[in-house]
């Protein structure tokens, strides 16, 4: 892993109602909640594009990127009583997560 640089961490969320608006806000309502830990360099979520291509995955309901300064402080927002909060508060709103880390070459 690199010791420096940007550390990306991109997770997304199957929701166990994926027709559910109310339990979408509720994951959105509780990832901007969570952006408020400190390491966060900047984030973005999202939805599934309106794209159709045979590689493209849209199965999934929400998307969240984060962006780090490092893997260190990636590492510490695993730890960080804000996300673990989030966890426990909305995780009976998904029913898979699916992530995907990656840092400069």
């Amino acid at each position: 892993m690199a010791e420096n640089g940007v550390f990306i961490h991109h997770v997304f969320f199957w929701l166990n109602n994926p027709n559910s608006e109310i339990d979408k806000q509720k994951l959105i309502e509780g990832l901007r909640k969570l952006s408020s830990v400190k390491t966060i360099r900047n984030f973005y979520i999202g939805k599934p594009a309106n794209t159709n291509r045979e590689v493209i995955e849209t199965s999934y309901s929400i998307s969240w990127c984060l962006f780090f300064e490092s893997p260190a402080d990636q590492d510490s927002y695993q730890v960080d009583p804000i996300h673990l909060k989030f966890v426990e508060e909305c995780k009976h709103l998904w029913s898979k997560v699916v992530v995907f880390d990656s840092v400069d070459i």
